[in-house]
């Protein structure tokens, strides 16, 4: 039976601000509360799975280590529980079964579930703001826990089915499903709005929050029938004094027709860049035909995002998330092994663009070994060097697996928990630098799109903003990206040519940098450019780990690169 408490809602929040860090700037940590903290040895065995282990020195110093900006909690809202995953022997692990809009859900207070919940929750977020880092919270408010016709009654429905609920034209006893679940929110109903718009604002105003991911966000625009960016739940968010000044995040798909937008989500908004997680992954499997679009992915989406005034972060750029394989499944398995999920592996995605390096999971093979290691530094290299936003997933730094299986939503155990006794400590430290080497260099942060347009300088020929290059030094030419088999590519990135002022007022300019990509199995020499770009380079990332001993490379060098590896060169005296 589910039941409510009257809370005391005085809390001191001492001098709590909003870190209010900008887009450029922020890197995303998607975590799950339980997940990240149940079997960390520095947090104290009572606290572990809730706020206030999240908030614990242990989690916060690891966060920190990496130079993450803000955590992307998934669902904390009040969740419930479901039938048939019990029976099982199962239960609700991710939580995107909501019931509670308003309350924290309780299984993850270690200071009591009588409304201590609110105290631990608004604890967490002081101490997170106090560490320089922001809380978004994963919302579900396009299903509730309520189910389809045959789910049970516990709140919505007993209201006002018709009013909370899009019901079937011409047989209101079914429901209409976008999102998979069993019904949908009737965003279309104006007190369904007002729920939703007064949840966000409590969550703003009494929880300190600082944004939202929404998800299967296309539900909530869809009007009709069809997804609608000139919507009611959009017009009111951007209306809002306090809704439209905090992180607005779109997972922009559903299950249903016409779901898939990415792209396609109004100013304001950020979404979840589905295609570039597509694409990276098809890039660095060696699939071909994918330069052209890697290119674009590379540099912020402007295909993307545009044509309706947004900019590079309007990306948020992932190569994997809590759905799909973590990143060490996506280099160790060609296949799903959802078995342990009790529905014959038929659960989850069958088509997950991975690669095994040569052997389906577990091996003992050195040469394989090195190869998974190495494809897991190309992605996160290439995540934290894109334009746009990096988003990580929680574990996917230390080497997390869930031995193939790509659907975690059922699995509240070992599976899903962070090992924090098989931690990798070399991938730890190579995440942070790539962190640290976009937060020191905002040629990697832009905030507007390149345009190709030459660049002055202080002497010699100006240079364009940015510069595509063959393996032998060359501009790329239209035949070379419709070759169809060209695996390598170069990209010139110029401080120079960053556009924009500071907090101060002054002309942003940083180092030029060149990125070289090898998604061929064997070694490739690349001819680094001419004078006219640099006159020295010096690798500052190389994911083969080969030594380089501070070597200086000049203008017109030859520097071989490994088999599928990605090189990162800095403009030096």
């Amino acid at each position: 039976m589910m039941r409510s408490v009257v809370i005391n809602p005085f809390f001191d929040w001492h001098n709590d601000r909003a870190p209010r860090i900008p887009y450029s700037e922020t890197v995303i940590y998607e975590a799950h509360v339980k997940g990240f903290t149940q079997q960390h040895p520095g947090i104290p065995e009572d606290l572990r799975g809730t706020y206030g282990a999240i908030a614990h020195p242990a989690a916060i110093e690891h966060l920190q280590r990496l130079g993450v900006t803000a955590i992307e909690l998934m669902p904390v809202h009040q969740f419930v529980q479901d039938h048939t995953l019990e029976q099982k022997g199962l239960s609700n692990y991710w939580g995107y079964n909501t019931i509670g809009f308003f309350a924290p859900h309780n299984a993850y207070s270690g200071s009591g579930q009588r409304g201590e919940q609110v105290a631990e929750f608004k604890g967490m977020v002081r101490t997170l703001h106090e560490s320089g880092i922001e809380v978004i919270l994963d919302v579900v408010y396009n299903h509730t826990a309520e189910g389809n016709h045959l789910g049970p009654t516990l709140s919505f429905r007993g209201i006002d089915n018709a009013a909370y609920y899009r019901l079937m034209d011409g047989d209101p006893r079914y429901y209409m499903d976008y999102t998979g679940t069993g019904n949908s929110f009737n965003v279309r109903q104006p007190h369904s709005l007002q729920l939703i718009m007064d949840s966000l604002r409590y969550w703003i105003t009494e929880m300190h929050v600082d944004g939202f991911r929404f998800d299967l966000a296309s539900a909530l625009a869809r009007e009709l029938h069809d997804v609608d960016r000139l919507s009611a739940f959009f017009d009111l968010v951007h209306q809002d004094p306090i809704v439209s000044q905090v992180k607005l995040i779109a997972e922009p798909w559903d299950i249903g027709d016409g779901g898939y937008q990415v792209g396609n989500f109004p100013s304001l908004w950020t979404e979840w860049n589905g295609k570039y997680r597509d694409t990276v992954r098809d890039f660095w499997r060696g699939e071909p035909a994918t330069l052209g679009e890697f290119s674009a992915r590379l540099t912020g989406s402007s295909d993307l995002y545009e044509h309706s005034g947004r900019r590079p972060v309007a990306s948020i750029n992932f190569v994997t998330a809590h759905d799909g394989f973590t990143l060490n499944d996506l280099v160790s398995y060609n296949e799903k092994h959802n078995e342990a999920n009790g529905e014959d592996n038929n659960d989850g995605e069958s088509h997950n663009r991975s690669w095994n390096c040569g052997v389906e999971g577990p091996t003992d093979d050195p040469d394989i070994l090195a190869l998974r290691a190495q494809q897991r530094r190309n992605f996160l290299a290439t995540l934290f060097l894109s334009q746009g936003v990096p988003m990580l997933v929680y574990g996917d730094e230390l080497g997390r697996t869930q031995q193939g299986n790509n659907n975690g939503y059922c699995q509240d155990n070992e599976l899903t928990w962070i090992d924090w006794s098989a931690v990798d400590e070399d991938l730890v430290d190579f995440t942070a630098k790539l962190v640290e080497l976009r937060r020191t260099h905002p040629t990697f942060r832009r905030r507007r799109f390149f345009d190709g347009r030459p660049v002055r300088r202080g002497e010699g020929e100006p240079r364009p903003d940015i510069a595509w290059l063959t393996p032998s030094g060359e501009v790329m030419t239209q035949e070379d990206w419709g070759s169809g088999f060209g695996k390598s590519v170069a990209v010139f990135l110029n401080g120079l040519g960053i556009g924009g002022t500071d907090t101060r007022g002054e002309r942003i300019t940083d180092d030029s940098f060149l990125l070289c990509f090898n998604a061929h199995d064997d070694s490739i020499d690349f001819t680094l450019p001419p004078t006219e770009y640099a006159a020295n380079w010096q690798v500052v990332v190389d994911t083969s780990l080969a030594k380089h001993d501070e070597t200086v490379f000049g203008a017109g060098a030859t520097m071989a690169l490994s088999g599928r590896s990605l090189v990162v060169l800095k403009e030096t005296a």
